[in-house]
């Protein structure tokens, strides 16, 4: 997949347009994850989940944050809607936690997990908020991982009867389905390079890893078009915007794109692996996961797909010589997520960056969805994240955020100015509703449009959320 390079100059040329219009129908919203908000790790007989081990693990998360308590959603649901309320949110795009519906992964369900959903479902929906269920946002049962976790081609079956469960318990109310989130971190960074939960560092394992997430989604659709056959159906990708620099960068492009989009586009989307990435990686893996009849199951019809997006990627192959960059936009922990691309090296970009280090280039997102649609004309396209981390100012009652107000403006306008050129774009969640647990960053980093207090709880609309806000009120940029 090639990413369009826009060459419009009509508009404004640094993304900072305003009084654009978005559709009747086009769904503006925000989304977050249950591991992150959640809490309550033990409540109501919910099992550990490889966020649990891993975060519990000295060493792996800065300050040693976990997600035990995170946002204490789980506790605060209802005041929590009554903010999206507050906030206009049009959907709300939330992550379901398999050790709440089964907490070893498999065998009889949880119903006290299941009334959860129940309730937040039924709360979205009183309020007039269309839900987004995603099957996985990365917290396997820790039962599973000790069994193999996705190396194992059982978790892919596990998964399905998952799916099962809760679209039977769901299924009447939740119009819109995700089978995974961002299965490329699931495998490269949970598998590869050892920066997410389980901590492994192997690249066969991790090339293993991506063929049953890829399995399970497959099974997974599959489970759900025959239970709620009335429902959409989706993955959520998080794509790489590869650029090249110099001389034989294309080279370099190629290899990462393998390993972080096509690896997953063209098995679901088109059918098979990529023969050239079965070539890159043969030296680390022989591909005998790869069993008769997978490839049929894994490609299935979608209703739309979700594309999360946040910077690019700058690459070029290494000359062997000299120190090799790896700014990659992933914690380095020692690891790789390249698995058979050691010879690539990662370029810092100029900024400005978010307070993960990204650069912030919302030209990324327009021509991300523009070579997304070009490639597949006939599947819509809906943003399932976008957002940034930045340094809030609390002051009193109000929280100023300029930065992230400016970097949704521009990515925004960029959605926009993809939609004008034809891209069938249905939608677009703010990432993230409220501050929670970044992953391997703990509670250092804030993405959400509310402010929470960690010491009480206590939640405050950001200026950010002031203006998705206004945003949504008029379907129209704000100024």
């Amino acid at each position: 997949m090639t990413i369009e390079t826009p060459t419009r100059t009509r508009e404004s040329p640094d993304y900072r347009d305003s009084g654009l219009e978005f559709p009747t129908g086009f769904l503006i919203g925000s989304a977050t994850a249950s591991y992150q908000i959640e809490g309550a790790a033990t409540a109501d007989g919910r099992g550990p989940s490889i966020w649990d081990t891993f975060s519990a693990t000295p060493g792996k998360i800065v300050n040693g944050d976990t997600g035990a308590v995170a946002d204490d959603h789980y506790n605060r649901l209802e005041s929590d809607l009554d903010l999206m309320v507050e906030l206009g949110l049009e959907a709300y795009r939330f992550s379901i936690a398999w050790p709440r519906i089964q907490p070893t992964g498999s065998g009889a369900v949880n119903e006290a997990g299941l009334d959860f959903y129940r309730r937040l479902v039924d709360g979205l929906i009183a309020r007039g908020i269309r839900p987004i269920a995603t099957l996985y946002h990365w917290d396997l049962p820790q039962a599973l991982e000790d069994a193999g976790g996705w190396t194992n081609r059982e978790t892919a079956y596990r998964f399905a009867e998952y799916a099962r469960h809760v679209a039977e318990a769901l299924g009447d109310r939740v119009p819109v389905w995700t089978t995974l989130n961002e299965p490329w971190c699931s495998a490269f960074l949970g598998y590869g390079s050892g920066a997410h939960a389980p901590g492994r560092t192997d690249g066969a394992a991790a090339l293993a890893a991506m063929h049953h997430l890829n399995l399970a989604h497959g099974l997974a659709v599959q489970v759900l078009r025959e239970v709620v056959p009335q429902a959409e159906v989706s993955v959520t990708l998080n794509f790489h915007v590869v650029r090249g620099d110099g001389d034989g960068s294309a080279e370099a492009v190629r290899r990462i794109e393998a390993l972080a989009n096509r690896s997953f586009t063209q098995p679901m989307l088109v059918g098979g692996y990529p023969v050239d990435l079965i070539e890159d990686t043969s030296s680390v893996t022989d591909w005998s996961f790869v069993l008769p009849g997978d490839t049929e199951i894994i490609r299935q019809p979608l209703d739309f797909l979700g594309v999360n997006y946040y910077s690019t990627t700058r690459v070029r192959m290494w000359d062997g010589v000299s120190p090799r960059e790896r700014a990659d936009g992933h914690k380095d922990v020692g690891g790789s997520p390249w698995p058979g691309s050691d010879g690539v090296e990662f370029l810092h970009q100029e900024g400005p960056y978010t307070a993960m280090g990204w650069n912030i280039a919302p030209d990324g997102l327009e021509g991300l969805l523009l070579s997304l649609s070009r490639e597949h004309p006939d599947l819509p396209l809906m943003i399932t994240e976008n957002g940034a981390a930045f340094a809030d100012e609390v002051i009193g009652d109000r929280v100023f955020d300029d930065e992230r107000v400016d970097y949704l403006r521009r990515h925004f306008t960029a959605a926009h100015r993809a939609m004008e050129q034809g891209v069938d774009l249905r939608g677009y969640l703010v990432w993230s509703l409220l501050d929670n647990f970044e992953w391997g960053y703990g509670f250092s980093k804030r993405f959400g449009i509310v402010h929470v207090d960690y010491e009480t709880q206590r939640r405050t609309i950001k200026d950010s959320g002031l203006w998705v806000a206004r945003l949504i009120d008029g379907h129209v940029i704000p100024e």
